[in-house]
């Protein structure tokens, strides 16, 4: 049952389906020019209120919390000085996102979602209040700040799954493809624009400012899920009690279901093999010439893969067409591993500056990060809907955990790889076993192959 207005597009098509939409043809049944509108995002989800509202909202909301990411680890290192402290960031990140990201799915598959939504978003306005309150008033104790991000990771850990969890109730099966890429690209977007945007204003507005406006930015998203219609439980097969017990019966619904099971594998050998980050500042150093702390070498590796992913959810129509959205993740990965490994082999022919082979890297990535936003869209989806609504907040609890611990693990396993065999080689090859290990998946596990949109596990 879905909260769904009408809507007049076009009828799903098969992949493939996809090239004769490509190509575009007249009434006539002769050539024509590519449809735009087909190519570009698919805009129906924003028909629904609700949805329109939470998305809109989002635009905003994402452009403030992604000034605090840069500004916590900024104030940290202009305290302390030192980059340990700045790296604890990711012990006090990681760790709530594990905990409250799993123990929030069982909990959104308890309670009122809509109510659980309007308590996480006022828990991390607070949490953004407290960061403005500490750095006006100097903001000099480090463990204040750590703690304070500890605590808003929390609130986001048990946010994030349920916002997915809602979508089914609010959209038709359908929309959901083209609901996930509008909110991905404006992820990748704020993951772009924010980095950018914070790191200019530090100097001149201070810490406090930047804050104070991630506080500000969050109210458009507290309206839009105060203005949610009631999302409580409507199965009887509901968990009561978010405790342990539904968390594991969670992980025993997920081990039971192949196809479930696969999408979290194939994304898990995507991010842990082919997921570079962690060598992007020696590349850009050693390889393409810039200097140790940066510079723009290192600026464009960074966001080539966020770039990519804006790009490719910019021209997403062809996303809610495909059926076969199993082979789909298959292909996006594939195109991924390929353009990690030309990455790779594009570094090991730098000579020590930029020109041409950054621009090489740049590009590949970009594509990379295309495939990998197309990818996600499908996988969230598959989720959303070939399980039942009384375990969705639970996987995308997981699903939370999944995207936050696979580049950790990379950045552990890519830093060990590049330390004997040198980055180049360390990517290259990380993008081969991303193809290799992604064809031997599918082999494994050919239901996953040929799952169709809104079929059920």
């Amino acid at each position: 049952m879905t909260i769904a207005e009408g809507s007049d597009h076009a009828t799903a098509l098969s992949t493939g389906g996809l090239v004769e939409c490509l190509r575009g043809r007249t009434s006539a049944g002769g050539p024509s020019i590519i449809e735009m509108p087909r190519l570009l995002a698919d805009t129906a989800p924003l028909r629904n209120q609700y949805f329109r509202r939470l998305w809109l909202a989002n635009i905003v909301t994402v452009i403030g919390a992604q000034l605090s990411v840069v500004a916590v680890p900024a104030q940290i290192y202009e305290v302390t000085g030192s980059s340990a402290y700045v790296g604890l960031t990711g012990v006090f990140g990681l760790v709530p996102l594990v905990v409250f990201g799993l123990w929030g799915g069982a909990l959104a598959d308890v309670v009122d979602r809509r109510t659980l939504l309007i308590i996480t978003t006022v828990g991390l306005i607070v949490c953004s209040a407290l960061f403005w309150a500490q750095a006006a008033a100097g903001g000099q104790n480090v463990w204040i700040v750590l703690v304070l991000f500890a605590v808003q990771q929390a609130f986001f850990a048990v946010n994030q799954p349920t916002r997915t969890a809602v979508l089914p109730r609010l959209l038709d099966a359908k929309d959901l493809p083209a609901a996930l890429s509008l909110n991905m690209t404006v992820m990748q977007a704020g993951a772009i624009a924010g980095p950018l945007v914070g790191g200019a204003l530090i100097p001149v507005l201070g810490y406090s400012l930047l804050y104070f406006v991630d506080t500000i930015f969050l109210l458009p998203t507290l309206i839009a899920v105060a203005m949610l219609p009631s999302l409580r439980p409507e199965s009887d097969a509901a968990p009561k009690v978010a405790g342990l017990r539904s968390v594991l019966e969670g992980l025993r619904y997920l081990a039971g279901h192949k196809i479930l099971l696969a999408s979290f594998l194939v994304d898990l050998i995507a991010m842990i093999f082919g997921m570079p980050r962690a060598l992007f500042p020696q590349m850009a150093h050693e390889n393409f010439g810039g200097p140790e702390g940066g510079g723009i070498a290192f600026a464009l590796l960074f966001t080539a893969i966020s770039a990519g992913a804006v790009v490719g959810g910019i021209f997403s129509g062809w996303v809610a067409r495909v059926q076969r959205q199993g082979l789909a993740v298959i292909v996006c990965i594939i195109i991924w591993g390929l353009a990690i490994t030309g990455t790779g082999i594009a570094v090991s022919f730098a000579d020590g500056t930029a020109m041409p082979m950054l621009i090489v890297a740049v590009v590949l990535l970009m594509i990379g990060g295309a495939a990998d936003m197309a990818s996600a869209a499908f996988r969230q989806s598959i989720l959303l809907t070939a399980a039942t609504d009384e375990v969705r907040g639970r996987l995308q609890g997981v699903f939370i955990v999944v995207v936050a611990g696979g580049p950790r693990i990379a950045d552990v396993a890519h830093g060990a790889a590049a330390a004997s065999i040198g980055v180049a080689a360390a990517t290259a090859f990380g993008g081969i076993a991303v193809v290799v290990a992604t064809i031997i998946a599918a082999l494994l596990i050919p239901a996953f192959v040929h799952y169709r949109a809104g079929q059920r596990t």
